[in-house]
């Protein structure tokens, strides 16, 4: 083999090494940027699960009490300690709607990580389009001086 066999050996060997270096380099960009959008949208369902979570706490804690409330309210016909239970209750049920209300409005803001999906997106159309590179006509000797180029 020439010095100019070996020299081009080489740097096609360099070019698949840097094409793979390349290609890995963006799988894990394109990785990140997933993490990062979806944990984002993980942070903002976990604070809607916890205000839901407390508004349905909230409505347990007031159904006994609005209970209570009816069954005095009905007994005594008029203002007492019925009434008392009957304010607590209501209170409790419009906190619990309002968390609800804010529950509803933090589960509206998650969406899917659309720069992750249109980037995956472009990578795989990209990726179509690559053509190998010829091989050799006869045996180990290239067929002529030129070199075909893929469209990317």
């Amino acid at each position: 083999m020439s010095a100019v066999e070996q020299d081009g050996d080489r740097s096609l060997g360099r070019l698949v090494a840097q094409a793979t270096a390349d290609l890995s380099a963006l799988v894990h960009d394109e990785i990140a940027l997933a993490k990062a959008e979806i944990r984002q949208d993980v942070k903002r369902a976990g604070i809607g699960g916890g205000a839901i979570t407390a508004a349905g706490i909230l409505a347990l804690f007031a159904l006994p009490v609005l209970s209570f409330a009816a069954a005095y309210g009905i007994h005594n016909l008029g203002l007492g300690l019925a009434w008392s239970f009957l304010i607590v209750g209501a209170a409790y049920l419009l906190i619990a709607a309002v968390l609800g209300l804010f529950a509803v409005a933090k589960f509206k803001k998650v969406k899917k990580p659309e720069k992750s999906i249109a980037s995956a997106k472009e990578t795989a159309a990209v990726l179509q389009h690559v053509r190998p590179h010829p091989r050799p006509v006869d045996g180990g000797r290239p067929a002529d001086a030129t070199v075909t180029r893929s469209s990317v």
